[in-house]
């Protein structure tokens, strides 16, 4: 099954946190499963990491490489398509960075694995 993971759900996941729920730790650690995330969430746990949201050892940098070998996930880039459906996505808030990852989703048609209220209230994606 493909997954596209928000931010958070990853930044939970690697880092330990409890906030992650069981079901998607179950759902990540599938060997069935095929993880994807989008370009922004890179920048965003970038974001995160420079504002002291979260605490690492490393660099945001060095800290992004490392994660990405730790959880390999495939690249859901920024497309054209992602970018018009950003501005059309159901979202009650103009966070910059969600509405890019739930037109990812709506755009590729694949399950968000979200902990967002908003997000899974949006009526033009799947939430898991």
């Amino acid at each position: 099954m493909k997954y596209l993971l928000d931010t958070h759900i990853r930044v939970w996941y690697l880092v330990g946190d409890s906030r992650l729920r069981p079901r998607h730790r179950r759902m990540i650690q599938d060997p069935a499963a095929d993880l994807w995330l989008s370009a922004i969430s890179i920048w965003e746990a970038s974001l995160l990491i420079e504002r002291k949201r979260f605490r690492v050892r490393e660099t945001p940098g060095g800290w992004i490489r490392q994660a990405l070998q730790t959880l390999p996930v495939n690249e859901a880039p920024v497309t054209f398509r992602v970018a018009e459906k950003s501005r059309q996505i159901g979202i009650p808030h103009g966070d910059p960075a969600d509405r890019f990852i739930a037109a990812t989703a709506a755009v590729m048609n694949i399950p968000l694995l979200t902990a967002d209220e908003a997000l899974i209230e949006c009526p033009d994606i799947v939430c898991r």
